[in-house]
């Protein structure tokens, strides 16, 4: 593999890109790749996915380490840039000429706060998003007589109560009227904790200046939720994701999950079946737009590359309207920009996707992830509190925070 250290001696290109190894990534960034490399052929960029590995995570850390990182990578968690920020190995991308005008263009001032690091630098450009929705089986939500699917937690209880009713003599339940992974894993939370916290809270923090901020009424009504759907067994403890899809077979009429799930549910449904996507369940007494996770993807530049100035004007055309457009089309995964649901340039798209529509619509309320050089251990611990009070019963939702918020807070002590 080619090193991405500045020597130019080595390279055959101005600019080494890395995308993620998704297949559909990896034939948008040859897109964009081919024509800027067409029209510029004195500063070609170099493209090539992210070398195999078990996590791309731990791939780009080691290439960090080792100092071999690209130039342009764009598919860094948001969760991670805080920590390489303040190792001081990406370029602050405010400092770069029509940066700021350009992020201002693209979004509102939600996302750029969101971004925006604690030194007050930006080290990350917002890209393409996957928000958390329901999705749910609209044939059961008609056979319970229900208007609506749920949007309140007290619907959501209604409506499994009389979903949760094929039960065997032996009091065995073989339907779930919903089901999220029982796993302690601290990114599992995207799934199923942190969205119902942000569409509970409007979109509030779990860590600020350096301190824990979720134990809060808001988190309590989203662990009690959490607790009663397992202990009501609404949602399956055992694992189903040996099985075939318990959504398509109907042993699960919901699910906390993102728009990915769109493409697999159209090539498997079965004939006949027939879904949507519904906002995040919030607390009967919830007033406000619904909030969920995002599942953000961000670029950034690193500091061993050569020329950021070439690679920033490589990035804003890779980031136009036009070439987001084939980002839709191709990758079926939503450009971070603002009024994507109404752009006309986007319309096209949603005519011929309009399940992809309702996550437009929902892109405008998302979060990704605060800025903290130790958000995976903040997750962790949180998921540790979790599996004790929601899936066990061990501790109440009270007890578990507050015993989350202590661990968290010797995290910014060390």
């Amino acid at each position: 593999m080619l090193s991405c250290s500045s020597d130019t001696q080595v390279r055959d290109a101005k600019i080494i890109y890395w995308s993620s190894n998704n297949t559909e990534e990896i034939q948008f960034a040859r897109y964009i790749v081919d024509n800027w490399n067409h029209n510029n052929p004195l500063e070609r960029v170099m493209f090539q996915p992210v070398p195999e590995g078990q996590s791309s995570e731990e791939i780009i850390l080691a290439a960090v380490v080792g100092e071999t990182t690209p130039d342009i990578y764009s598919n860094m968690w948001e969760g991670d840039v805080e920590a390489y920020a303040q190792a001081g190995v990406l370029i602050a991308l405010d400092t770069l000429a029509g940066f700021m005008d350009f992020l201002h263009e693209r979004c509102d001032s939600f996302v750029i706060a969101e971004v925006t690091s604690i030194d007050g630098h930006i080290y990350q450009i917002p890209w393409k998003i996957n928000p958390i929705m329901m999705i749910y089986n609209r044939n059961i939500v008609r056979s319970l007589g229900l208007k609506s699917v749920p949007k309140t937690y007290f619907d959501f209880f209604e409506a499994a109560k009389k979903f949760q009713k094929d039960i065997d003599g032996d009091g065995y339940i073989d339907q779930w009227f919903g089901y999220s992974e029982v796993l302690v894993t601290w990114w599992q939370r995207f799934f199923d904790f942190y969205p119902l916290y942000l569409a509970a809270s409007g979109g509030a923090s779990l860590v600020k200046n350096n301190k824990a901020v979720f134990n809060n009424e808001d988190a309590i009504k989203v662990l009690e939720f959490l607790r009663e759907v397992y202990k009501k067994n609404y949602f399956a403890k055992e694992r189903l994701s040996a099985r075939q899809d318990v959504f398509l077979d109907g042993v699960i009429a919901t699910r906390f999950t993102g728009p990915w799930e769109i493409s697999h549910s159209e090539k498997f449904k079965p004939k006949g079946f027939d879904y949507s996507f519904q906002s995040m369940p919030v607390p009967d007494d919830h007033v406000g737009p619904v909030y969920t996770y995002g599942d953000p993807k961000n670029i950034v530049i690193f500091k061993t590359c050569p020329d950021p100035n070439l690679a920033w004007r490589f990035l804003k055309q890779a980031l136009s309207e036009e070439n987001e457009s084939k980002l839709l089309e191709i990758t079926n995964q939503l450009p971070r920009r603002k009024n994507l649901d109404s752009n006309p340039k986007y319309a096209g798209y949603f005519e011929k996707n309009p399940k992809m529509k309702i996550f437009a619509e929902q892109a405008k309320y998302v979060k990704g992830t605060d800025q903290s050089p130790v958000l995976k251990e903040v997750f962790d611990l949180i998921s540790q509190e979790y599996e004790a009070c929601v899936i066990y019963g061990k501790k109440t939702p009270r007890e578990a925070l507050n015993d989350a918020e202590k661990a968290v807070n010797l995290l910014f002590l060390k």
